[in-house]
């Protein structure tokens, strides 16, 4: 028997039209304004207290990012799942939040959030997070701190963009103002410290004739 190899004609280059043609659509992921501070893996957990005993639930490993809004100067804390790209974890870093180690370890963090939107809806969540390094996990807490520290500075007062707010603030203070007054003079009179009391005594009927008769015989002004 001989070995020769048998020869394989080349197939011809066949090119096939798609059916649809679909035209390029751009995905908006609502980060466009914002930079990327901090880009780490990692296994995200939720502690769970809604069913049965209270428990730690696993809710996705991914990518998390702390990203930064270039206009408004907010820090977030984003995190998707592996290849569904799902979110699960969505919320603002405020200046009182701490990170805390979970159960000694040094490559977990936990923390809490008053309104996580991952759900699409703002939720109280306790979210621990751990990394699959020490270095890892002192990156994150070193981005994280630092995001606090900066919001600190500036206060963390959220914009506002009508101005009709602080003036209503400001008459609802001053009339609480003229109402304590009020109070006071009360509680003076009835004691019988009229001098101190800066409310004037209210007027009397004579007093309001007399003040008529007046207005009655003013001229009036050409």
């Amino acid at each position: 028997m001989t070995d020769e190899k048998e020869e394989v004609a080349p197939s011809p280059d066949i090119h096939f039209e798609p059916v649809i043609s679909l035209a390029e659509v751009d995905v908006v992921t609502l980060e466009e304004d914002e930079e990327e501070l901090l880009k780490l893996r990692g296994k995200l957990f939720r502690y769970d207290t809604a069913e049965g005993p209270a428990e730690w639930k696993e809710r996705g490993t991914g990518e998390v990012k702390i990203l930064k809004h270039q206009k408004k100067g907010t820090y977030r804390i984003l995190m998707r799942r592996d290849k569904t790209l799902k979110i699960c974890a969505n919320h603002y870093i405020h200046p009182w939040m701490e990170l805390k180690p979970n159960c000694g370890s040094e490559k977990a963090w936990v923390w809490s959030t008053p309104a996580d939107f991952s759900d699409e809806e703002p939720k109280v969540e306790l979210l621990a997070l751990r990394f699959g390094n020490v270095e890892n996990a002192k990156k994150f807490k070193e981005k994280f701190d630092e995001c606090r520290n900066l919001l600190t500075e500036e206060g963390d007062k959220p914009e506002s963009d009508d101005e009709d707010d602080d003036k209503e603030e400001e008459e609802t203070d001053e009339v609480t103002d003229k109402l304590s007054g009020l109070k006071v003079g009360e509680s003076e009179a009835a004691t019988g410290d009229s001098k101190s009391s800066p409310v004037k005594s209210a007027p009397t009927s004579q007093s309001v004739s007399e003040t008529k008769s007046e207005i009655s015989h003013e001229p009036q002004k050409k």
